[in-house]
């Protein structure tokens, strides 16, 4: 099912060099510094519950598409809020799966399955309803060896480190089983406050109960919200974690005093606030977060513009993160201004934006963060980590901000197998660019090498500080 030169250059001196730019870096460990893994896998080590388990259910990119052609979520196994029936017969969602998989055509899931299947499966022949059975029995044998379970795959995918996504309020004990369990593999925890900073969040005001609980502040007052955040980082610290996520719907921030900043909490918590009120509070916590990781040396990644849960029949059903969110036209430059004020000229501060709005690379993105010493550029990221979109990023990046205000690349993801196959394309697509800025004069052979390597490997470990 594999071109062994797929993504790479068609042109024949173009392809050669970047093969060879792609054999130096293909075997590099993978550096994986954001994602959506569930750290339970590798706290328990069990195998993997069968097919459907493993690529359909927890797979928000493979179950939307089906979704968008008319197959119910219940009969792919999504679970319902309420508890509601949905199928459980791994074979039949299989089933289901195949006989849609032509759906996948031209995308890059089908590029990422595609290579899990080949190369962890020994599956050779494209999947469709006619195969449907034989691939759901040859993995599902797969999956019952001791070769096959959570700790073992992670080694043979060569991940040097991985880093999981917890809420303040999560007590981290699959990593500190997994601490204690002395196993070597290296996963970390990442500190994403949004329960508890965004008054729109589902439970907000439940969950600033639970957070005054687990810290023992008192959260009536500006200053023990604070606290009780400061508490929870270092916890997240102990437990591995090198950064913060944040997950807010715009870029805005702001640069309240304290007594401006201390009435708006109040009126937040108290559920008072109108909507311009709460994206005020939302604004004000990432200037907050940002003077945080001043004093405690976390890497803030911001991850703003998707329209979270767009559609209110799919999130009453089936909750958060089931495939429904939608990227919006986000403003990074007068929204990140009073932040930037406060802390853009500190270099020992790092802060890396993401986007979903692809217009704002060249024109906000990449003049930002080649400017200001704090900022540096996540890769394309969600709908855009594909293979024309990473060529896109770096297309309309690398001029204005370099590739060193950049972080190499994150796989964002909660589908365990397409880590390999994610990293694989991201490889090949940055080898393609080096390859041909070679071939038009504008980068040395000798750099390209460095560059590659850098791209894959290095930035990443460097850009979290792993």
């Amino acid at each position: 099912m594999l071109d062994d030169n797929r993504l790479l250059p068609f042109e024949p001196d173009a392809r050669a060099l970047a093969r060879r730019l792609y054999d130096e870096i293909s075997g590099l460990p993978i550096v994986s510094p954001h994602g959506h893994t569930d750290p339970s896998w590798y706290a328990r080590n069990e195998p993997f519950p069968d097919p459907a388990q493993l690529f359909v259910v927890p797979d928000h990119y493979v179950f939307r598409m089906l979704y968008s052609q008319g197959v119910p979520l219940e009969d792919l196994g999504v679970p319902t809020v309420d508890g509601s029936p949905v199928e459980t017969d791994g074979r039949r969602i299989w089933r289901r799966f195949a006989e849609h998989y032509h759906l996948f055509r031209g995308t890059p899931t089908r590029l990422w399955l595609d290579h899990a299947f080949q190369t962890l499966f020994d599956l050779d022949e494209r999947l469709s309803a006619r195969n449907a059975d034989h691939y759901y029995d040859q993995i599902a044998s797969y999956l019952s060896r001791p070769e096959f379970r959570p700790r073992a795959l992670f080694e043979r995918f060569n991940i040097e480190v991985i880093a999981t996504t917890e809420s303040p309020l999560d007590d981290l004990r699959w990593h500190r089983q997994i601490r204690e369990s002395g196993w070597q593999g290296r996963v970390v925890t990442a500190y994403r406050p949004d329960p508890v900073v965004d008054p729109d969040f589902p439970g907000f005001a439940a969950n600033l109960e639970r957070l005054a609980e687990i810290t023992g502040c008192e959260l009536g007052s500006w200053r023990g919200y604070l606290d009780a955040h400061r508490q929870r980082r270092a916890f997240f610290q102990e437990m591995g974690a090198t950064s913060t996520d944040h997950g807010h719907p715009t870029a805005a921030t702001l640069a309240l005093d304290e007594a401006q900043a201390a009435a708006l909490y109040a009126k937040v918590r108290t559920g008072d606030a109108d909507p311009a009120e709460r994206e005020a509070f939302r604004a004000q916590m990432l200037t907050e977060m940002a003077k945080m990781s001043l004093d405690d040396g976390l890497v803030m990644q911001i991850h703003p513009g998707s329209l979270r849960c767009h559609d209110p029949y799919g999130f009453a059903r089936f909750g958060r993160d089931k495939g429904a969110d939608i990227p919006t036209r986000t403003d990074y430059v007068r929204a990140l201004q009073p932040l930037l004020s406060l802390v853009g000229h500190r270099s020992d501060l790092s802060i890396i934006l993401f986007t979903l709005d692809e217009s704002t690379y060249a024109r906000e993105l990449a003049p930002l963060a080649g400017y200001y010493p704090c900022l540096k550029l996540g890769p394309a990221w969600w709908f855009f980590d594909s293979a024309d979109g990473m060529r896109r990023y770096r297309e309309l990046t690398t001029e204005t901000a370099g590739f060193y205000n950049t972080v190499g690349f994150n796989d964002d993801t909660r589908a365990f197998p397409s880590i390999p196959a994610r990293h694989d394309v991201a490889r090949r697509v940055d080898c393609a660019f080096l390859a041909n800025l070679v071939l038009t004069g504008r980068l040395d052979e000798d750099e390209a090498h460095e560059l590659a390597h850098d791209l894959a490997y290095g930035l990443a470990k460097k850009a979290y500080r792993l």
